[in-house]
């Protein structure tokens, strides 16, 4: 098991119960296999950020990162 920590914004947060934002995962798991456990319907993020880098959902986490998903951004 490896730690990450996790931050959903705006819409997303709804999905994520714990509030430190600490979640225990196996190892190799990717981010669309963490936002598929988390509920979240793939459609609804659509900027992924690990340690402030831009990735996408192939990319495997790693102990002590640090995620953020966004939702897409309406307005005009």
């Amino acid at each position: 098991m490896i730690q990450i920590n996790i931050r959903l914004f705006v819409t997303l947060s709804k999905y994520l119960s714990s509030e430190d934002g600490l979640l225990n995962i196996k190892e190799d798991t990717t981010v669309e296999m963490l936002i598929d456990r988390l509920g979240i319907p793939v459609n609804s993020v659509k900027l992924i950020f690990v340690n402030g880098n831009k990735q996408d959902k192939t990319y495997c986490l790693k102990h002590n990162d640090r995620l953020g998903l966004f939702p897409p951004v309406g307005g005009g």
